[in-house]
């Protein structure tokens, strides 16, 4: 009978973000997979844990993860877990994990914190929907495409980031999305140190400037501003029933899809296809 793969979270930073449950599972399980095994030793020994761990991370050679499978389909069980927050997200778990399903071996999550959606709860900015960059790539024309999509990016997004490229992402972004952009730049989540500045992206630039990047970086930036449509009116609503109706296509029909196209009443559409009437 298989074992189980858990898919772990861990703190971010401060290791009080541990939950009860994490905490039994780390326990429990036969065995650890850890991104980093000497960062994990050192959550494992605060909590005294003593757990086995090893090593599977993003240069593991396919035998890693093969090795890992056949343990959890001898009936062990294993938890899998990153350096900080939760694993397969922007990280080689998702691998192991996809293997898992390929397997028929299940997974469960154990969820904890997250930097992405920490940052979002106190960018200040629009949370209604948001996008997940992860890390700029470094290869020019990738990130240059890159870039060029968040430009007209309408929905928030986040981005994680180096202290030591920070201000070259900064400067990126202020030429691409405009010195105008609100940014919030998030430093060491949930730490000693935690700090949320939120500005435009120029005074960003010109802050960091004086301001020696430190720590781990969390970047949310706010949606582009689409430029608005111009309202239909009722003429050309019925202008664009009318070449429906040209295709052959009935008239209820046609009224029906020209008000979806452009938000005009389906019944106003319709009867002044029959009057010829549009005022």
């Amino acid at each position: 009978m298989n074992g189980i793969l858990y898919v772990t979270g861990t703190p971010i930073g401060n290791l009080e973000d541990l939950t009860f449950r994490q905490l039994r599972i780390l326990r429990e399980v036969d065995f650890i997979a850890a991104e980093d095994t000497r960062v994990t030793r050192k959550l494992l020994t605060h909590f005294e844990i003593k757990t086995e761990l090893v090593s599977y991370h993003e240069h593991s050679d396919v035998s890693v993860i093969h090795s890992i499978l056949d343990r959890i389909a001898s009936g062990q069980n294993c938890a899998i877990v990153t350096d900080a927050g939760m694993p397969c997200i922007s990280d080689p778990g998702e691998k192991l994990v996809r293997a898992c399903y390929e397997r028929n071996i299940p997974v469960q999550s154990v969820p904890g914190a997250s930097a992405v959606i920490t940052a979002l709860s106190v960018c200040g900015g629009s949370t209604r929907q948001f996008v997940f960059y992860g890390f700029l790539p470094v290869e020019k024309k990738q990130r240059s495409t890159m870039l060029r999509e968040l430009q007209s990016e309408a929905r928030t997004s986040v981005l994680y980031e180096a202290p030591h490229k920070l201000c070259r992402t900064l400067s990126d972004l202020c030429e691409t999305a405009g010195a105008d952009r609100q940014i919030a730049i998030c430093r060491e989540l949930t730490k000693i140190h935690e700090e949320v500045l939120r500005f435009c992206l120029g005074d960003a630039v010109k802050y960091y400037e004086t301001h020696t990047p430190r720590g781990e970086f969390v970047l949310v930036l706010d949606g582009a501003e689409l430029p608005e449509q111009d309202a239909f009116t009722l003429e050309d609503a019925v202008a664009i029933a009318e070449s429906y109706l040209a295709q052959g296509m009935p008239v209820m029909t046609a009224a029906k899809s020209a008000a979806k196209e452009t938000g005009i009443s389906k019944n106003k559409i319709y009867q002044s296809l029959h009057t010829g009437n549009c005022e």
